[in-house]
């Protein structure tokens, strides 16, 4: 299966303290910047509808701003409940100064 690559936004739209959201092809999914690596996880967490890319990043893992479920950024595991279960992870890519999120 071929992956198809979607524009989420800019590098300048990330940084290490704040993600990007984006909506790709009707899935929400943060795009995150971890010691200069880029990474992309489904955005709601699934323990209760929040985007995770609006809570608190601290070194390698998000926090969920409701209830402080943790997730891993490079794996997309679940590192403290209630997340529920592990987050879907999706490939990266630059080009220029375009930041690519692969779906398929």
């Amino acid at each position: 299966m071929s992956t198809n690559w979607h524009p989420a936004g800019t590098l300048s739209d990330i940084t290490d303290d704040q993600p990007l959201s984006a909506k790709i092809e009707g899935r929400e999914v943060g795009v995150y910047m971890v010691e200069g690596s880029y990474y992309a996880l489904e955005d709601v967490c699934p323990h209760a509808y929040a985007l995770l890319s609006q809570g608190f990043v601290e070194g390698d893992e998000i926090e969920c701003p409701l209830h402080g479920a943790k997730f891993h950024i490079p794996s997309g595991r679940c590192t403290k409940e209630p997340g529920g279960r592990d987050l879907k992870s999706f490939p990266v890519r630059v080009e220029g100064d375009t930041v690519l999120v692969g779906l398929d």
